[in-house]
């Protein structure tokens, strides 16, 4: 599993929820890619974070190596003006126990 942490310039993080949703296919159709969260700061905290889950390491280095990644992080740029994260944090870490419930969320909550 891997989370990206990522600081975002003050007041840009609907723009970078709205990168992201327009960019999900790119990530979806790659070999080993498993399931993807972002998640938005509520409390305690600025940065967003980007969960993803693959099926090894080899398959998440060939989505950063690969031209999709690169492409969709440069176009995301262009099209909107420029970076809105200001630094970033890659964190790594192996699953030891899961739990999962029943109920699955389609939609995220809206911010209170």
């Amino acid at each position: 599993m891997k989370i990206n942490a990522i600081e975002v310039a003050p007041g840009r993080g609907p723009e970078l929820e709205e990168r992201f949703a327009r960019r999900a296919a790119e990530v979806e159709s790659m070999p080993g890619f498993l399931g993807f969260e972002l998640l938005r700061p509520i409390e305690g905290e600025t940065r967003y974070f980007v969960y993803t889950r693959w099926e090894s390491e080899e398959a998440f280095r060939a989505w950063v190596e690969s031209p999709e990644f690169t492409r969709g992080h440069a176009q995301a740029a262009r099209d909107s003006g420029g970076a809105v994260a200001h630094g970033s944090a890659l964190l790594g870490f192996e699953v030891v126990q899961r739990v999962e419930g029943t109920v699955a969320m389609t939609d995220p909550p809206t911010p209170s």
